[in-house]
């Protein structure tokens, strides 16, 4: 529900309710008016100030809000003398919406008191394994094959990555000439082979596990994945890569947050004792 449809309803939950509280209201209780001969008390006036946060120094202000509020209390009480509407189907609405307000406003001020900026900090920490990556700097030369190549081709395509390879191995060229020379995977190839840093897990499987066993500067024999051949050599060693707390802070919240409603509305409803029994609609509502 948007702030602006919630706020429209709370106003006409307060107009449709103003007869019920009037009602309520002690006679000895000092008031700010009556409605249809029922006091509205100065504490009911207080508590929707607050709610309008309306400052109550601001006398000019109050009276004004005052006047509106009788106004509109006293519109609600003369259309409820009409019957113009169904005061059942009112009487759903108004009970059903004050659940929602209820319920929400519990839960906006539970939550907010249970998961602080304290309680994401602990999570992060105590889950910090969670929020790091291992990753390594790693270059390769690649030689695309593919299910659609005939022998020949596939066995042209092997001795081309062996050609590279032997190149690097005897000093004849250095790697990153060697892959701006061969490599199929241009984007890389125009930077030497230069891949950057790469999760561990977030590449092919034995493209990953040849990257994170290979000493710095090392490179690997050629070897084959779906993608074709790669050679690879590691620029950088592994290291654990943490993530900052501000950019998963948001997430924490969240998933605290669902934690802490589901528990609580779990230990809210085991207080209340709920019996569903039996029942028909009428044959009224059914045409209706």
């Amino acid at each position: 529900m948007n702030r602006e449809k919630f706020c429209f309803k709370v106003s006409f939950f307060c107009f449709l309710a103003t007869l019920l509280l009037t009602s309520c209201a002690s006679k000895k209780e000092p008031s700010v008016g009556t409605v249809d001969g029922q006091p509205v008390t100065v504490k009911e006036l207080e508590a929707y100030l607050a709610f309008k946060r309306i400052p109550d120094d601001d006398k000019d202000k109050v009276v004004e809000t005052r006047d509106g509020y009788l106004d509109r209390a006293a519109l609600a009480k003369a259309i409820e003398k009409q019957k113009f509407l169904d005061a059942e189907m009112m009487a759903v609405e108004i009970e059903e919406f004050k659940r929602e307000m209820l319920i929400g406003r519990y839960f906006e001020k539970y939550l907010n008191e249970q998961v602080t900026d304290q309680a994401v900090s602990n999570y992060y920490k105590s889950h910090a394994d969670e929020y790091s990556v291992k990753k390594v700097h790693a270059a390769h030369i690649l030689v695309r094959v593919s299910k659609q190549m005939s022998a020949d081709e596939a066995r042209e395509k092997r001795a081309r990555i062996q050609e590279a390879y032997e190149k690097i191995k005897s000093g004849e060229a250095k790697f990153e000439d060697v892959a701006k020379e061969y490599s199929e995977d241009k984007i890389s190839a125009a930077k030497g082979g230069d891949l950057g840093w790469l999760a561990e897990g977030a590449v092919d499987k034995e493209f990953s596990e040849k990257a994170f066993s290979t000493k710095a500067g090392d490179i690997t024999e050629p070897f084959k994945t779906p993608f074709g051949y790669h050679i690879v050599t590691v620029l950088d060693e592994p290291r654990i890569s943490q993530t900052p707390l501000d950019r998963v802070a948001g997430k924490i919240r969240y998933l605290l947050r669902d934690k802490a409603r589901a528990a609580e509305m779990d230990r809210l409803t085991k207080t209340v004792k709920v019996e569903k029994m039996d029942f028909a609609i009428s044959k009224k509502n059914q045409s209706e």
